[in-house]
């Protein structure tokens, strides 16, 4: 769904979560992040590094439109309508948009408003 860098996602603290830790856990957009609506699917850009990353499957799109409602990465990707199978893959996509600053597990002084 998106590249295929491995699977790990770089924490705030610099501790490395693979695919399967990164579903329990709470993420959204970097701080830094827009997400656009494209006819292929969706762009974010990162106004600090000025990278580019293109979504082009609906359902990467719907699993990281939900990330700021949903209370963990699975969570967002069953909201966005994936079946088990699906999360998986998800969640190596949604591993190298943590790698890349994409999206971010938010402070912990923030998860209890969630």
């Amino acid at each position: 769904m998106t590249t295929s860098e491995g699977s790990a996602a770089r924490a705030p603290s610099g501790a490395v979560a693979t695919a399967d830790e990164l579903l329990d856990r709470p993420w959204s957009l970097g701080s830094q992040v827009a997400l656009r609506q494209e006819p292929f699917g969706a762009l974010l850009y990162d106004y600090r590094s000025r990278r580019l990353s293109f979504l082009k499957h609906p359902l990467l799109v719907a699993a990281v439109e939900h990330l700021a409602t949903s209370p963990t990465a699975r969570a967002a990707c069953l909201a966005a309508g994936a079946d088990d199978d699906q999360v998986a893959v998800l969640a190596r996509s949604l591993a190298t948009l943590a790698r890349t600053g994409m999206i971010e597990e938010p402070a912990m002084t923030g998860r209890g408003t969630r």
